[in-house]
């Protein structure tokens, strides 16, 4: 008798809490969705009068809330540069800036609160004719995906262009 009181028991409280557990897993449905858009043209070239700039794969990633399809979070600009010296002398890049324009050439900013990250750092040292490659991620004012006000972006390079003269020095250490 005491087994089927002890049984009944114990089936009655996996029941309760089953049904008890069921009913708070729900889930939520998500409030904002990733979008992807990609730049026309995705592909560009330039010549500069010491530099050859290719940008690829441009893409722009956004964060919107689902229902009033506004941009929650600062737009990030994604894609791959190649830069080719065309100088006679080793440069030294240093960082790769980004600037957008609207269709009148005014540029367009960011506003307040916005996260702004303009700037790639690119510490390295290419020769003559050579080439390095590397990735671009920077952020993208709301106000040039929105309404499509992005007419041109201006990629300016930052470099140190000389004949540069590196020593190296070498020191005796040991971990002890």
């Amino acid at each position: 008798m005491n087994f089927k009181k002890i049984f009944v028991f114990i089936a009655l409280g996996m029941v309760i809490g089953f049904f008890g557990c069921a009913n708070k897993e729900k889930a939520e449905a998500p409030k904002q969705q990733r979008i992807t858009k990609n730049l026309v043209p995705p592909k560009a070239e330039v010549k500069g009068t010491h530099f050859l700039i290719e940008v690829s794969d441009l893409e722009v990633y956004t964060v919107e809330d689902i229902a009033s399809k506004e941009v929650v979070e600062t737009p990030n600009l994604r894609g791959r540069i190649k830069i080719t010296n065309k100088s006679k002398d080793m440069m030294d890049i240093q960082a790769i800036t980004v600037e957008y324009f609207d269709e009148a050439g005014k540029s367009i900013g960011f506003e307040s609160g916005e996260k702004i990250a303009k700037a790639t750092l690119y510490s390295t040292v290419i020769k003559p004719e050579e080439t390095t490659e590397g990735s671009l991620d920077v952020t993208i004012p709301r106000k040039a995906i929105k309404g499509k006000a992005l007419a041109k972006m201006e990629i300016n390079l930052v470099y140190i262009p000389s004949p540069l003269n590196r020593e190296t020095v070498a020191f005796p250490e040991k971990v002890e």
